[in-house]
């Protein structure tokens, strides 16, 4: 299938695999909690009556003391003694095959194309890396918010668009389901659509 770019007369070669899948809502909506899940750090901890220091002997006597028995100061009713049901570190990540991933991948890419929310130009460069150059880019790509896929990470278009609201660049290979579903209009330079292609054939 071939594709006119936005800004140049050239017309763009696209794979099959990877831009004309039917949409497969239930296994994009997988790929989007597992990426979401992967995120999560999980580093909480907290110490059980096992893990906090102190308690190897009986705080006092069982009898005689008018107090209610005591084996040990680690319990959780006293002050400084362990959690009843102490937090762990927890891995959330979820296993997803890779070949459902790339599937899942194919099928957002093809569903954008279907919406027209994806296009293409030959090359999106900022080289002065001011923003006022960057604004100026996006307007004639008449484009207010989305994601800016390119092929090779360019320093000075990054810091060009750092402060442009609800517009995010990101190279071919940090693509992930949930920037391309949150996105309300992708544009991929030509590199960038033949890198996707290699990685997802």
């Amino acid at each position: 299938m071939q594709v006119n770019t936005t800004d140049t007369a050239a017309a763009v070669d696209l794979s099959a695999a990877c831009f004309e899948r039917d949409f497969n809502e239930a296994l994009v909506h997988q790929s989007v909690v597992a990426h979401l899940a992967g995120a999560r750090a999980g580093t909480r901890a907290q110490k059980g009556r096992s893990e906090v220091s102190g308690g190897g002997i009986k705080p006092f006597r069982q009898k005689g003391t008018g107090r209610a028995r005591a084996g040990t100061i680690r319990s959780p009713l006293w002050r400084g003694g362990g959690k009843v049901f102490a937090a762990s570190t927890r891995d959330f990540s979820q296993k997803m095959n890779r070949k459902m991933y790339r599937a899942a991948m194919a099928s957002i890419l093809s569903e954008l194309l279907r919406q027209d929310r994806l296009r293409f130009v030959e090359t999106f460069s900022v080289e002065s890396g001011k923003t006022r150059d960057a604004v100026a880019a996006l307007r004639q790509l008449g484009m207010e918010s989305g994601l800016i896929v390119v092929g090779d990470d360019d320093a000075s278009t990054r810091q060009a668009l750092r402060n442009v609201p609800h517009i995010h660049i990101v190279t071919a290979a940090e693509i992930n389901p949930v920037v391309l579903v949150a996105a309300e209009t992708v544009v991929m330079t030509t590199d960038a659509v033949k890198r996707v292609e290699e990685w997802l054939a």
